[in-house]
């Protein structure tokens, strides 16, 4: 499993010209879900996203939590974090989690987020989206539960 969190100031994901989701402060996660992800996997994922403190405190140190902050999650399902660029020029994506399984994962890291507490918007798995957001840094992080 892996995660791109950008800290936002705000964030959007539209699909077919509506808007789905919009955050004010946060993150905008972009997850890829991997053939053998398991809810287990997607919780030490969770929970090491949530307790990341990379928000400023008084003294402009990164030291604040999500929670801290009161910021506010975007969730965008992006099987392309799992491109296999090694041969050729057009990437392969076998090691993305099949459909089925990955939307029923995708919508359980929704509701964990949601069941502790956070205000949590999303985008629509599998569709065409168009997402917008203002990094704030920029800052980045890139979880992989291979490296965890």
């Amino acid at each position: 499993m892996r995660f791109v969190i950008q800290r936002v100031t705000e964030a959007s994901v539209k699909v077919e010209g509506e808007v789905l989701g919009a955050i004010g402060k946060g993150f905008m996660v972009l997850i890829g879900i991997a053939e053998g992800d398991t809810k287990e996997i997607a919780d030490k994922m969770i929970k090491k996203m949530l307790g990341l403190r990379i928000f400023e405190d008084s003294e402009g140190k990164t030291n604040l939590d999500l929670n801290t902050v009161g910021g506010e999650l975007l969730l965008i399902s992006q099987f392309t974090l799992y491109a296999d660029c090694k041969r050729g020029n057009r990437p392969s994506f076998i090691g993305a989690g099949k459909p089925e399984m990955a939307s029923q994962m995708y919508d359980y890291i929704i509701d964990s987020c949601r069941q502790q507490g956070y205000k949590t918007a999303q985008g629509k798995f599998g569709a065409d989206m168009k997402v917008a957001l203002l990094n704030d840094g920029p800052f980045t992080i890139l979880l992989d539960s291979d490296t965890l």
